[in-house]
């Protein structure tokens, strides 16, 4: 993926259990081939008061307000992880150029192989899609997070359901991202029918998990197949065949978030081993062979 190389496509979806070295060596022996951080900002984050998470029979929905320990937290766990030499890939939330300008020099001066720039989290205010719905700033944040990182390091830019999506992407590319992430959970609320009030502490939350993954498969094959930039694909990501679709649709890799909670960490490796033997089984030689395959019938 651009400047980061993987042994094999299946990683973390940021938010998922690397908040902390902790939480990445439990990501590294789950045998993800690249651990990306939760979403740091330069100061603390509580997140939004409880509850943060509502189970549904199709999913999650998850208002967490990017909590984190903010800009210290990071090269604890990007130096944990290289110890151990996996790529880390440090994921960054921030609300003005000169916050992603710092976030970014600590992410690159920690040795991060790549930066997600986060311009999707749906329930975050004054960042992550808020800031991907104002053209000029999202623009300037990822032109100065490509500056810091100078082709040193990474730059990927995690993006959600916006007008004009591959335009959009474009537009970044050209700003220095070597990659998009695509997508993140999707705005949603739950209401309680007799508390007739939403259920969420931070109201509004993210969807995630099966009830996505049709909604991330499209928005790769548009992107891809109009623009053919290297993507990741994320949303719903349970089982080989989720992740086969969205490399057919264009990823070059995919992230698992939700299947991590429901299925456990062992869903990695049941997820690699069924895409090797899908290649094998469908003649495919490599993962290159795979990207976009559905684009060219």
């Amino acid at each position: 993926m651009g400047r980061v190389s993987l042994q094999h496509p299946v990683m973390n979806a940021s938010g998922i259990l690397a908040k902390d070295p902790d939480g990445a060596l439990e990501l590294l022996k789950a045998g993800v081939s690249a651990v990306v951080t939760k979403s740091f900002t330069r100061e603390p984050r509580e997140g939004h008061p409880t509850p943060i998470i509502v189970p549904l029979g199709y999913g999650y929905i998850n208002s967490v307000g990017l909590s984190n320990p903010g800009l210290k937290g990071i090269r604890p766990i990007v130096e944990t992880v290289k110890r151990r030499g996996k790529p880390v890939i440090v994921s960054i939330a921030a609300a003005d150029v000169k916050e992603a300008e710092e976030l970014a020099e600590e992410a690159v001066g920690a040795g991060a192989d790549a930066i997600e720039v986060n311009l999707s989290c749906p329930h975050s205010r004054g960042r992550g899609l808020e800031v991907a719905y104002d053209e000029k700033l999202s623009a300037a944040i990822v032109e100065a997070v490509s500056s810091v990182a100078a082709g040193k390091t990474g730059v990927w830019v995690k993006l959600g359901l916006l007008d004009r999506l591959p335009d959009r992407v474009l537009g970044f590319i050209e700003r220095g991202a070597d990659a998009v992430v695509l997508i993140n959970t999707v705005r949603a609320m739950v209401i309680d029918v007799y508390a007739k009030r939403p259920v969420l502490g931070g109201l509004v939350g993210g969807l995630s998990g099966r009830a996505v993954h049709p909604i991330a498969v499209r928005s790769v094959y548009d992107v891809y197949c109009e623009t053919g930039v290297e993507i990741i694909g994320v949303g719903g990501v349970y089982t080989w065949r989720d992740a086969v679709e969205l490399m057919l649709a264009g990823a070059r890799a995919v992230q698992v978030g939700t299947a991590l909670f429901d299925k456990g960490l062992h869903v990695v490796s049941e997820i690699v081993e069924g895409l090797g033997e899908y290649m094998r089984s469908e003649d495919f030689k490599s993962v290159t062979d795979l990207v976009g395959a559905a684009c060219r019938r």
